[in-house]
């Protein structure tokens, strides 16, 4: 597997010196640029088409991180880009968010922070990295332009037609990547507010300490660092729509405040004297299950109730495969357009293969394969080598049929190949339905063998596992094992 890519632009020597050599030590590519210009420059080379992440210093002479992340997202718009900053106020920060950064480090940073901040940029965009225009081409004519015929997508549109007809709040689940704002769109061009702002808040994105600021505003002097008064999302969305994306990951202190804007209609900004009235339709997305959220205490469930006024669920791509054809002649012609290349046909033997591929990112991550394969490749036709960034990151099925569970081998040196008293040491990683299993039931499942494994010898159980005895204990008595 090739290398992953990191364009680092720092324009102190000492600094970039510094990043590129935790870059190069965490395995990965560096690519070191001193000023805005000379990066901006790289990234019209081949190497820069090939660059996987950005890491980028806010304040440089001459232009700005912020001005070259405003020239960088209209073409790169999935592109994880990282902010590296020593001025941490607020406004800075949100400056950035808005602008498009992924993350936002202050300096000096510990390596470990870096390489952190990295793997989870360069995982996000591999699985769930938004290609902005494609979506927006997506959503312009509402729901005559969602592609899919299968039962499960006919379905979920009745009900968003529906919706579409009231300002009920609408909460729509499903797993990421599904195309939850392309619904939410759609059913803002279909109502009587389609003429209104649709804005739309990432509520997982935003760092804990600024959600507030960003969703309700604030004013000057508020805080340390509010140098100036900013309105928030609700004040920008007044009179349209208000799309809160991963709304079960709010902060429980804003959930309070989410569910009095929703009641009252009325806001109260950072450090205001007086509250602002708003008038919204609020559409609102998970990829959790709010319910369970609710019953273990993380999401309060007067906000629950309040915004599962009109439940839709959007199937995931592995669900409505029969829809994946259509769904790649669509992007074929879309992609081509948005950049000027001519356009690609597909063979027989690359669509069988796409269609059963797991899809574990849906509709996005099908269309950063097609985006990929459309610009890496130098013929007119796609064949499944054009798509070798699939091979080995899921189970890949060559028919139409549903995949049977996902595995996880337990092998061990000298073949370990069953579990005890002759059971199969596979570890399922889907359950009988067809979904993920939850995370704590695979570890406790993974621990239980374990134990088996090495005949309940604590020490050596924790040493196998990479963790403390006291942790291995206090999971014992999380998941009720006997010890």
């Amino acid at each position: 597997m090739a290398q992953k890519s990191v364009l680092i632009i720092e324009d102190e020597i000492t600094q970039s010196t510094l990043l590129e050599g935790i870059v190069t030590r965490a395995g990965y590519v560096p690519y070191v640029a001193h000023t805005g210009a000379e990066a901006l420059d790289f990234m019209n080379t081949p190497q820069g088409e090939a660059v996987d992440i950005v890491l980028l210093d806010l304040v440089m002479p001459g232009m700005d991180g912020l001005e070259v992340l405003q020239k960088l997202r209209p073409r790169w718009p999935d592109l994880p880009v990282i902010m590296l900053t020593a001025h941490s106020s607020i406004n800075t920060v949100v400056d950035a968010m808005r602008a498009g950064a992924n993350d936002f480090i202050v300096k000096p940073a510990s390596a470990e922070r870096i390489r952190t901040a990295i793997s989870a940029g360069l995982e996000t965009a591999s699985l769930v990295g938004e290609i902005e225009p494609m979506q927006k081409g997506l959503s312009i004519a509402g729901f005559e332009n969602l592609v899919g015929d299968s039962q499960a997508m006919q379905q979920a549109v009745g009900l968003a037609r529906k919706a579409a007809t009231a300002s009920i709040p609408v909460l729509i689940d499903g797993e990421s990547g599904v195309g939850k704002e392309v619904f939410a769109r759609a059913v803002h061009a279909a109502s009587d507010r389609s003429g209104k702002p649709f804005v739309a808040v990432n509520c997982g994105a935003i760092p804990e300490n600024l959600v507030e600021s960003i969703l309700f505003g604030h004013e000057k002097g508020a805080f340390t660092g509010a140098t100036e008064k900013r309105i928030g999302k609700f004040e920008e969305a007044s009179g349209g729509t208000l799309f809160l994306d991963e709304v079960g990951e709010l902060p429980a202190d804003v959930q309070v405040k989410l569910l009095r804007a929703l009641q009252e209609r009325e806001i109260d900004p950072v450090g205001g004297k007086t509250s602002v009235h708003v008038d919204i339709r609020v559409i609102s997305a998970t990829n959790r299950n709010l319910a369970d959220c609710v019953a273990d205490g993380s999401f309060r469930e007067d906000l629950f109730y309040r915004l599962n006024v009109y439940p839709i669920n959007l199937p995931p791509l592995r669900a409505r495969r029969e829809d994946i054809p259509a769904l790649v002649d669509h992007f074929l012609k879309l992609i081509p357009e948005m950049e000027g290349l001519p356009k690609r046909d597909i063979s027989h033997s690359a669509l069988s293969a796409l269609v059963g591929y797991h899809w574990p990112g849906n509709i996005r991550q099908l269309q950063n394969a097609l985006f990929r394969a459309v610009i890496l490749s130098d013929h007119d036709r796609l064949e499944a080598h054009d798509f070798p960034h699939l091979n080995g990151r899921q189970i890949q099925y060559t028919g139409m049929e549903q995949p049977g569970p996902i595995e996880l081998t337990l092998h061990q040196p000298g073949g370990f190949s069953t579990g005890e008293n002759g059971q199969s040491a596979l570890i399922s990683l889907v359950s009988d339905g067809g979904h993920v299993r939850r995370l704590a039931e695979i570890e406790r499942e993974v621990i239980r063998r374990t134990i088996n494994h090495y005949g309940g010898k604590m020490s050596e159980v924790a040493r196998r596992l990479g963790i403390g005895r006291s942790t291995l204990y206090r999971k014992l008595d999380e998941y009720d094992l006997k010890r």
